[in-house]
């Protein structure tokens, strides 16, 4: 799979979005959004998935894509669909691992995520 570029977050940002994925339910329909894929899911879909659904899921949603971690985009003319922002999930990822064994003396090899 190919890497997608993308600037390094500063502290700052990455509290952020690691905050917007404080909450377990959060973090179910971000996880529930990358298992579906690029595609992403409706509203429905996503609630049947995950078990939110109606107001808590849109607050949810809401949250998340303020983060920048999930996208929402119309369909049609009411279905409102919802996908992970890949480049975002990957730069906060890269954000913990770009440095890994940087300050360590040895490095595993099952460790080097650069």
């Amino acid at each position: 799979m190919k890497m997608i570029e993308s600037p390094a977050l500063t502290v700052e940002t990455a509290a952020s979005k690691f905050a917007a994925l404080g909450s377990e339910q959060r973090l179910q329909v971000l996880h529930t959004l990358v298992r579906a894929g690029r595609d992403g899911l409706s509203i429905g879909a996503l609630g049947e998935r995950t078990g939110i659904t109606g107001s808590t899921l849109t607050h949810h949603l809401k949250i998340l894509s303020a983060a920048g971690l999930v996208t929402q985009a119309r369909q049609g003319r009411s279905t409102i669909c919802a996908a992970a922002d890949y480049s975002e999930v990957e730069a906060l990822s890269d954000y913990l691992l770009r440095q890994c064994c940087a300050d360590a003396t040895t490095c595993h090899k099952d460790a080097d995520h650069g």
